[in-house]
């Protein structure tokens, strides 16, 4: 499990892993039953503080994403639902496009723009003309 935190980004360490290990968990990196690193190793390893990630892994946990089982460790349940996992990322979109100036409808224009290049559907025109 590869995982690294940006000292740079504003969110709380706690809430950059949580989304660090969803995202593991949505890309395949973890699946359901396997067993994460002690909470000590993944905070030595991060150099953060371990109530950091044990708060981080609690989170988690409550969401029914991991599962604690004693003697055992932690381990995979089940993926993040897919808008679960994709909020955090949103969130921070939004808050870059504010930075820059912009309202969450330019962001979501830019997003249309963006996925009609991406997957083009011929013949498919939306109510403004748009390919999407």
């Amino acid at each position: 499990m590869l995982i690294s935190l940006d000292l740079n980004d504003p969110r709380p360490l706690h809430v950059q892993l949580s989304a660090a290990i969803r995202r593991a968990i949505a890309d395949g990196s973890l699946g359901p039953g396997d067993r994460l690193p002690p909470a000590r190793d993944i905070a030595d390893a991060l150099g953060v503080n371990v109530n950091t990630v044990l708060r981080s892994l609690r989170e988690l946990r409550d969401e029914g994403v991991l599962e604690f089982r004693r003697g055992r460790g932690v381990t995979v349940v089940r993926r993040p639902d897919a808008r679960e996992s994709l909020a955090p990322r949103v969130v921070e979109l939004l808050e870059e496009a504010a930075r820059y100036g912009l309202r969450s409808d330019d962001v979501i224009d830019l997003i249309k723009e963006v996925a009609c290049t991406l997957r083009p559907r011929p013949n498919v025109r939306s109510a403004d003309g748009s390919c999407c």
